[in-house]
């Protein structure tokens, strides 16, 4: 009688002969829902993500083709007249360059949060209406709030990220202090937007709401926020323009970490003050919007 040899396949057991992997199988209901309810907010913020993946390279070419545009039309191509003209003492002893750039990276923030937080929003509640799904499921609805308000920082972060490499590398950006900007932008990104996000929930019906957020809010911020000169060089009558906007406060504290921007302690904490609040009140003001209208 022939036996077989230890150690061969004939004298394995079955189950140890069968190297295909086991089909992977889903979590029971009740974990499902339990790991829905303490991670639903990134749960939402990674379907945005991929949504935002299928145009991924539009979204590049909008979020930082625009401001490298104007970086160089304006930082560049503009900056030879103003600084030959011995124009550094109107600039605070910087390079017309170096004074722009903080601008060009909160308004980038500023009108990528105009674009992210109108229509979108909108979509989620009127035309597609991709809210109410995750809703039907155990995802809060502040986490649908939080998860998409992570995803368009995420974007904003690695777009500010890119733009600030591209100052850096022309040298706009000589303090050490300089990366922070990135994050400054960021905020300052948010503190327009998420305000901006708790309007767009609130919209029922498509009237032009947003062509006139675009064209009478975004714009003119955009114009007297001491983007392009000192905000003091405009009449007092237009100042105030510059005082209330997310966009001056952002780029004072981006000129203060960038190039060293002399201003008063007391103004830099003022203006952290005013863009945490403004960022803060929007949250807790669209949270209320979509409790109320997904409750309905």
């Amino acid at each position: 009688m022939t036996s077989s040899r230890a150690g061969s396949p004939d004298s394995q057991p079955a189950e140890q002969t069968t190297t295909a992997a086991r089909p992977l199988s889903a979590h029971p209901p009740k974990i499902s829902a339990e790991r829905a309810r303490k991670f639903g907010s990134w749960y939402y913020a990674e379907h945005a993500l991929k949504v935002m993946n299928g145009y991924r390279w539009t979204l590049l070419a909008y979020s930082v083709g625009n401001p490298v545009m104007y970086l160089f039309a304006m930082g560049v191509g503009l900056a030879t007249l103003v600084d030959s003209n011995s124009a550094e003492s109107v600039f605070g002893g910087v390079s017309y360059l170096a004074f722009i750039a903080p601008a060009l990276l909160s308004s980038a923030t500023i009108m990528t949060a105009a674009t992210e937080f109108t229509y979108p929003v909108m979509d989620g509640f009127k035309w597609r209406r991709v809210y109410y799904g995750p809703h039907a499921s155990p995802l809060a609805v502040h986490q649908i709030v939080n998860g998409y308000i992570i995803a368009i920082s995420l974007r904003l972060f690695l777009m500010s990220a890119v733009y600030f490499a591209i100052v850096a590398a022309f040298g706009a950006s000589p303090s050490a202090w300089g990366s922070v900007a990135i994050v400054v932008a960021v905020v300052c990104g948010l503190s327009f937007g998420l305000p901006l996000m708790a309007y767009s929930a609130s919209i029922t019906e498509d009237k032009g709401q947003f062509a006139l957020v675009m064209r009478f809010i975004v714009t003119p911020l955009f114009l007297f926020s001491g983007t392009f000169f000192p905000l003091e060089t405009l009449p007092l009558g237009l100042r105030w323009i510059g005082w209330i906007s997310p966009l001056w406060h952002g780029t004072e504290l981006g000129r203060v970490l960038t190039y060293g921007y002399a201003e008063p302690l007391w103004l830099s904490a003022v203006h952290v003050i005013y863009l945490v609040a403004l960022a803060l009140l929007g949250w807790v003001l669209a949270r209320r919007v979509y409790e109320r209208r997904l409750g309905k």
